[in-house]
């Protein structure tokens, strides 16, 4: 059999390549879930470092719900971090985690939400797909449902480089985005509609904010646990 040399200067090339390649992708391109022993939590056990109104989030043994359509914040900005919890749904959920809001007071058009969702309820299944579990809420559909079943306790890795967010959920990737590609409010890139609401373009929000989380919206409960938090230099 024929062999060919390959020049060393070749080789070098091609490995610096790859490797500028695989760093290009960076935390936002992650693909499983991290090991979070050691990270902090978000939130204290007794919730004094959150912000949210008296008597509707509570904590017990460990869990985290609300007993209204009440989003709890924390007390400061983040950027460039990777947020790691677990979440439980009942019949008829839909939830979310909140990054990038720079106006608690009027956070929809001016946040990122990551979409929870009961997907198996039939009001949401039958919504478009950029409103299902794992979903950029309104803008960005998950690759695959990976969402349990009501009552069954799901992990979600969210990761925030700047304008590049990703999603993994039960160890599946199932969204990657580039918020610098949404520069309509009205359009996502591939020509979907986005919900009125949502009236800012991704392209022009900050990715610098607080991190919230949605509580029982539409009259069903949501369930957290485990949040932690890793932010990234």
């Amino acid at each position: 059999m024929k062999t060919t040399r390959i020049p060393l200067f070749v080789l070098v090339l091609g490995a610096v390549f790859l490797a500028a390649s695989a760093s290009s992708m960076g935390p936002a391109a992650a693909s499983k879930h991290p090991d979070v022993s050691g990270w902090p939590n978000l939130f204290a056990a007794d919730l004094s470092n959150a912000q949210f109104r008296a008597g509707v989030w509570t904590v017990t043994d460990g869990v985290l719900t609300a007993s209204e359509d009440q989003a709890i914040w924390t007390v400061r900005d983040y950027e460039n971090f990777i947020v790691d919890l677990e979440f439980r749904t009942a019949p008829g959920t839909n939830s979310g985690v909140i990054v990038y809001c720079s106006d608690i007071a009027n956070w929809i058009p001016n946040s990122v939400e990551i979409q929870i969702a009961d997907d198996f309820a039939e009001e949401w299944a039958k919504q478009p797909a950029t409103w299902h579990c794992g979903a950029i809420f309104g803008h960005l559909a998950p690759t695959k449902s990976a969402v349990k079943k009501p009552g069954e306790w799901n992990r979600i890795t969210i990761t925030c480089l700047g304008q590049k967010i990703s999603v993994v959920l039960n160890g599946e990737s199932v969204t990657e985005m580039d918020m610098s590609r949404w520069t309509s409010a009205k359009t996502n890139p591939d020509g979907s509609e986005i919900p009125a609401w949502l009236s800012r373009p991704f392209a022009e929000l900050a990715t610098k904010g607080r991190i919230g989380f949605q509580g029982k919206h539409a009259g069903a409960p949501i369930f957290f646990r485990n949040i932690k938090i890793k932010e990234m230099k």
